[in-house]
């Protein structure tokens, strides 16, 4: 681009940003995404063209690019595979919206920008750079605060950001312009410093997690005395009390989390003056398109800008005044908020009379929502500010009882928990939260044991759509029409206050709004589980029910040997220690085993090693995890690499943070069971994930060591044996699996017998048995057995094809599996849970409907997309029924042991892990055992494995 022209401004559009505004804006109002006559979706190409169309009046931008994110994964997934993960699917009807806006924006001579392995932002900032370089004027349209990062005073860069509403504004801006004092008024930051922000408290959004403990407060305040990350570990020793803390067991987290923050501005994209000029439209290529979606307007306005574009205004489009087609500034109609007032209960007698009401609600088809206000998110620390319940359909059929605002007229907190105690801790009165565990936990803490759950709407919506998110506000959007639940955030609660802060009114509205929403939302996911009798009987016999069990999961916790830890941590640092010593004398030269870069340069510059192996990355040549294990064996400094990462991380994640996690007084552990995430239906577990102790080596095994009983009392490991493997076996109905498992024989020998042909078998062929039997339920190929198994990939083709020849029933099951997936769009579990899959591929979307028998999958072309899509369409009924049954075993455990002083603690996979008083355990180890075997009835026997112990690794 020329430089010389110094006054020409530059626009910078964040593609899918504003294209998802546009969206979500028509989406969520009562009159429901736009849609052309013959159902074409065109809320993307209405809301981006307004926008545009603003922004070209009011700015008249000279150059002008619209960047897009790609479908594949970038730098950052390869990177981190847990980034962006949380990101709910994209709806169904944004992709054709979206493709259709492309078009026109080519039609328009407007320049889109990709490139492969970068994101949008990353060929912005590029660009950006670029343009500054060259004394360009650059703006940078965006609802995204991540690229505040790119303001730059010098090189006069500046953000338009976004407001709410500039989709559908009809007049004004639609966007504020953010300069560097006005993004550190925003954030408390400057721009230099937004990617170390984000580096210490994370973005969820992004799914980026930061350091642990670290919010926004407390990054501003560190950024504003030490400037930047580097400075911060730098004067680390300054740094005092448990920030300190954070800070040092978070320093990978922040290394990681500041690389997927950065926005990169190498992306391999160039400044071209003729590219990116504007330069008009031929309206004979614009015009057909405009006419099929039915905003023919449009055109009408953009000849009136035209110069704007560059081009020259041309002859009027036929006048459609007579028409009823939307033109681009006659909005569609918004539906009003709903206007919640619930009752504010601030006397004893409305209290009473509130009361009196509530007991009339005993029929479980009309159970009362009910939602709590606390301080905290910890419900044991928390302090309970409000109370709200509604009971209607009906807007004056909700209440709200303040009881700790700062200010107002709050009601005595014991009077009310007293008054409300016979409805709450009675079954006679039915019950439906959002979130049940949370509410249920914070009454507890406040001396109540709710009883009377009998709907959970997170829960039911989460079985209903496990693809989805399961948040209230998210569920008001796609089921109450004109109900638009508040995020916490909306309140602009200020930094450091909490809600007890804000006027009673305003904290009624909100609760009530909630509790009200839950009402609403029971009935409408209760009538569409009724209409699939197998998810509905899965909710309500498992689902359900299991929600009070991992509330009690939770709420006794684990205990740990604290000292035992401290000990093991010192041990370790000494063995890390003896390992750098031994890294650094490989190669002759000290370095930092912790960074990938200076790592990437000795392994592949210095030493030579085989870069065919690694994948070059944005920093240099990749040094993950995967890449070092293929590089075992050509330099002894890789096992060094392996055993190092391997025991830093078992330090720094459960050695040393286990016993900062522990409540002081009991030393036990609490973590949470979380019932709405995976899609496969199986639980996890966070704050601390306790799912994920390893137990593989002999340090990890060690970790487990530090799990022990209270005082009186054992630990109990019951160990489902092979659960996968006999679902296989069972939905296969495969006779080889079927006779092993009935007649009590080793599955893997059985399996190494067949694929060896002869009767004794090593301990090496078994261990092949083993690994092919468990690899072949995740579609694991010939590469990646031959790799597993140190055999060449010839020969574990060879396994694999003995295998399919010995297991026919297996893939033929696994086959329709897949095929299920494309016909029907979902596969079921034994107890009928649903995992959906959705194909954008054409060819695939017109297999819908279609019988088994007519998909050839063989004849499909598929990409590694859609590849490992099915290949989690054969594997989800497997690990989905594994779920289920273990789900099962706890709620049918839970009520053998009302009757006991023992107490169920974890899930971790296929195990359960109980506390029993030791004079209970001689006459309940069976009961356990029976309960968790006959679970659910299969064709086969399911076989657990118990032990009890002084600690977890004893178990074993």
């Amino acid at each position: 681009m020329n430089s010389g022209e110094q006054n020409k401004l530059f626009i910078l559009i964040d593609g899918h940003s504003l294209a998802f505004r546009a969206y979500y804006a028509f989406a969520k109002s009562r009159s429901g995404p736009l849609r052309t006559s013959t159902g074409i979706p065109t809320s993307v190409c209405f809301g981006f063209l307004n926008s545009l169309l603003q922004l070209l009046e009011t700015q008249k931008p000279t150059y002008l690019a619209v960047a897009f994110d790609l479908a594949a994964p970038s730098f950052r997934h390869e990177a981190d595979v847990n980034y962006k993960a949380n990101r709910q699917e994209t709806p169904e009807e944004f992709r054709p919206d979206l493709t259709n806006l492309q078009s026109l924006l080519a039609a328009m001579n407007i320049p889109i920008v990709t490139s492969p392995g970068y994101e949008a932002d990353d060929v912005l900032g590029t660009l950006a750079k670029q343009a500054g370089d060259h004394g360009y004027t650059v703006k940078i349209l965006t609802g995204d605060r991540d690229l505040f990062q790119l303001v730059d005073e010098e090189k006069k860069t500046t953000v338009l950001y976004l407001d709410i509403n500039a989709v559908k504004s009809t007049s004004g801006q639609g966007y504020t312009e953010f300069n560097s004092q006005a993004v550190t008024e925003k954030l408390g930051v400057t721009p230099k410093q937004v990617v170390d922000f984000k580096a210490l408290c994370g973005d969820k959004s992004d799914n980026i997690p930061g350091v642990r403990g670290i919010g926004e407060k407390t990054a501003i305040d560190l950024l504003k005395k030490y400037d930047n990350l580097e400075d911060i570990y730098t004067n680390l020793e300054s740094i005092k009390g448990m920030v300190k803390t954070k800070l040092l067991e978070g320093k990978l987290a922040a290394e990681s989390s500041r690389y997927l923050a950065k926005i990169a501005l190498d992306a391999p994209v160039s400044l071209e003056e003729d590219k990116f000029r504007l330069r008009g439209f031929d309206r004979r290529l614009v015009k057909p398109l405009l006419e099929k979606l039915e905003l023919k307007k449009i055109l009408q306005k953009l000849d009136q800008i035209q110069q704007h574009l560059g081009g020259t205004p041309t002859l009027e489009l036929t006048s459609d005044a007579d028409s009823n087609q939307l033109s681009l500034f006659d909005l569609p109609p918004i539906s009003p908020p709903v206007l919640i007032a619930p009752d504010i209960i601030d006397t004893i007698p409305k209290l009473d009379a509130l009361l009196a009401k509530l007991t009339t609600f005993t029929n479980p088809h009309f159970p009362v929502a009910w939602d709590t206000e606390t301080t905290d998110l910890n419900p044991r620390v928390a302090k309970l500010v409000g109370i709200g319940c509604c009971w209607g359909k009906e807007l004056n059929s909700m209440a709200y009882i303040p009881i700790s605002h700062q200010s107002g007229d709050n009601l005595n907190l014991e009077i009310v928990l007293e008054k409300l105690r016979p409805i709450l801790a009675s079954d006679n009165y039915p019950k439906v939260f959002q979130n049940a565990k949370f509410d249920i936990d914070v009454f507890y803490h406040q001396g109540i044991t709710v009883k009377g759950l009998v709907f959970d709407t997170m829960v039911a919506s989460y079985v209903l759509h496990p693809e989805l998110t399961h948040n209230l506000e998210d569920l008001c959007d796609r089921y109450l029409d004109g109900i638009t639940s508040l995020s916490y955030k909306s309140l602009g609660i200020p930094t450091g206050k909490t809600i007890a802060d804000l006027d009673i009114t305003t904290t009624a509205n909100y609760c009530g709004l909630d509790a009200y929403a839950t009402y609403l939302l029971r009935e409408k996911l209760q009538a569409e589980l009724t209409k699939i009798p197998s998810l509905y009987q899965l909710f309500s016999e498992v689902e359900s029910p299991l929600v009070m069990v991992l509330w009690q999961m939770e709420n006794y916790g684990i205990k740990i040997n604290i000292n035992y830890l401290k000990n093991f941590s010192q041990q370790l640092e000494r063995d890390l220690a003896d390992i750098e010593k031994k890294a650094y004398e490989s190669i002759g030269e000290t370095f930092n085993l912790s960074s990938p870069k200076q790592l990437s340069e000795i392994l592949f510059d210095r030493l030579a090693l085989n870069r065919k192996k690694s994948r070059k990355t944005k920093t240099g040549y990749s040094t993950d995890q995967s890449v070092l294990e293929k590089l075992q064996g050509d330099h002894p400094l890789i096992d060094y690499i392996l055993e190092h990462r391997t025991l830093s991380k078992l330090k720094s994640t459960y050695v040393d943070a286990l016993p900062k996690l522990a409540e002081p007084k009991t030393a036990r552990v609490h973590t949470d069971f979380n019932q709405t995430i995976t899609s496969t239906g199986r639980l996890s577990s966070s704050n601390p994930n306790l799912q994920n102790i390893p137990i593989r080596s002999e340090f990890s095994r060690r970790i487990r060591q530090a799990f022990i009983p209270e005082d009186g009392y054992l630990l109990v490991s019951a160990d489902y044996s092979q659960i996968e493997l006999r679902i296989l076996a069972h939905l296969s109905q495969e006779p080889v699996l079927l006779e092993a498992y009935r007649s009590n024989q080793d599955v893997h020998k059985v399996t190494a017998q067949l694929l060896f042909d002869k009767g004794e078998i090593t301990p090496e062929e078994r261990s092949l048995g083993k690994t092919i039997n468990f690899g072949v339920i995740y579609g694991m190929g010939a590469q990646k057995f031959a790799r597993e198994s140190k055999l060449t990939v010839e020969q574990g083709r060879k396994f694999i094809e003995k295998y399919h020849q010995r297991y026919a029933q297996v893939f033929e099951y696994l086959e329709n599996s897949k095929k299920q997936a494309i016909a029907q769009g979902y596969v079921e579990t034994i107890l009928g849970r649903r995992r959906y899959f959705n194909f954008d591929n054409p060819l695939l979307k017109r297999l819908r409907g279609l019988s088994l028998h007519d998909i050839d999958l063989d004849s499909l072309k598929l990409n590694n997309e859609e590849a490992q899509l099915l290949r989690s369409a054969a594997n989800a009924p497997i690990q989905g029924s594994s779920a289920d049954i273990i789900k099962v075993a706890m709620v049918k455990l839970a009520e053998v042991l009302q009757n006991y002083r023992a107490r169920l603690l974890l899930q971790v996979h296929d195990e359960l892990v109980l506390e029993v008083p030791r004079e209970e355990w001689p006459s309940l180890e069976s009961k356990i055992k029976t309960t968790m075997e006959e679970a659910v009835s299969l064709t086969i026997p399911l076989l657990v494995e118990i032990k009890a112990g002084d600690n977890w690794m004893e178990t074993k």
